[in-house]
């Protein structure tokens, strides 16, 4: 038969075997291991320093070659000219011509009305 010890001696064992495995994991480390860590080192931090700037000179380059594709050369129309609009479907009669002052601006232009042909009575 085997008899259990008292409590107090299982808290003494327990207590041995911690202070042993404490002080054999403590022999294993040595004041190398407790120093920092030297700064990573390469070109991480000039590839990053780098990509702002060089952004910007792209977006600079973008915009400078906007403007010459527009603006600078000869023949081209950055913006389309207006059309009038559709005058009305309908036989008009050409209205003569009105002597008078002559405006520097003409103003917006009204469709005569619509005048809807006729058919002639053959019999007459």
């Amino acid at each position: 038969m085997t008899t259990t010890p008292p409590p107090e001696d299982r808290r003494t064992t327990t207590e041995i075997r911690l202070r042993a495995a404490l002080t054999a994991r403590a022999a294993q480390i040595t004041p190398r291991d407790l120093r920092r860590e030297d700064p990573p080192r390469g070109r991480t931090r000039t590839v990053r320093a780098l990509r702002a700037p060089a952004l910007a000179a792209l977006a600079a380059a973008a915009a400078v070659a906007a403007v010459c594709l527009l603006y600078l050369f000869p023949g081209s129309t950055p913006a389309p000219i207006p059309v009038q609009p559709a005058r009305p479907p309908g036989i008009s009669d050409p209205a003569p011509p009105t002597p008078g002052p002559v405006s520097p601006s003409p103003g917006p232009t009204i469709p005569s009305p619509v005048v809807t042909p006729r058919a002639a009575d053959p019999a007459n």
